[in-house]
């Protein structure tokens, strides 16, 4: 494992324009469970009842209710872990360039990473349904439900729902961030879930080497990736930040 995590750290380190690909695996050191797999969401709940389009805009409060209060909770709770915190920092060091992500916590963003492609949208913002008034979700008060806008109007995540189309502008961004990269990390997901799931290939056909982080092989392993480093996401880029701030050390020696 020691000579995986250097030989990463030396791609990464060598690196003109790294884009990372995240998923919710990212976040589950975080207290974030993912929707999907053992343990997910929809182990708990239908998502075509309480997280689709027409759901929410049948009955809102039931919605609200069941799955958006409790993600609340979550966002209130969370901090960003290694793994966010480790991309960052890359980004500091002015090798990250972008950070396309499937999930809708805003850890990226609450770690200091300043280029993110929310591919999902958002769950950290509330758009009122009439107005287009924006709040943040952890500063709403749910003693009504589901909660209104000063003008009346409902309430509703950022987020993308089941039956929504992903923004064709962050589409656009990924597509041309996962084109010009020369390295992408992908870490924290599945690769099963398109059209995220497509911007590894896109970087791979492009030239790009492909380097995951996760529990598991996936789609991706051995076909689409060069190198796989298995294990939690914040333990290992805890790992793979400090080696290349190593490397980046000596060099300036």
């Amino acid at each position: 494992m020691e000579e995986l995590i250097k030989k990463v750290a030396e791609q990464i380190a060598a690196a003109k324009h790294i884009v990372a690909l995240t998923g919710a695996g990212i976040s589950v050191e975080s207290g974030i469970p993912p929707f999907r797999g053992k343990g997910g969401l929809w182990e708990k709940f239908d998502p075509m009842e309480v997280a689709h389009i027409n759901s929410f805009m049948s009955n809102p409060e039931k919605v609200w209710r069941l799955l958006i209060s409790s993600m609340k909770d979550l966002l209130v709770s969370a901090k960003p872990n290694a793994a966010h915190i480790g991309l960052a920092r890359l980004e500091e060091l002015g090798l990250l360039k972008t950070v396309i992500t499937q999930n809708i916590d805003g850890l990226h963003q609450m770690a200091g990473s300043r280029d993110v492609v929310e591919f999902h949208g958002s769950f950290a913002w509330l758009r009122c349904l009439d107005c287009g008034n924006r709040v943040k979700t952890v500063d709403i008060e749910l003693s009504q439900m589901p909660p209104r806008c000063e003008c009346g109007g409902i309430y509703r995540p950022e987020c993308v729902f089941f039956g929504e189309s992903i923004p064709m502008q962050d589409l656009d961004r990924s597509q041309v961030a996962a084109s010009t990269c020369d390295l992408m990390l992908v870490v924290g997901t599945s690769a099963v879930v398109q059209p995220a799931a497509f911007m590894p290939v896109i970087a791979r056909q492009s030239g790009a080497t492909i380097i995951e982080i996760n529990p598991e092989p996936t789609p991706l392993t051995g076909t689409t990736s060069t190198l796989l480093v298995q294990g939690k996401a914040g333990k290992v880029m805890r790992k793979i930040i400090a080696e290349v701030e190593r490397i980046l050390a000596d060099k300036r020696q």
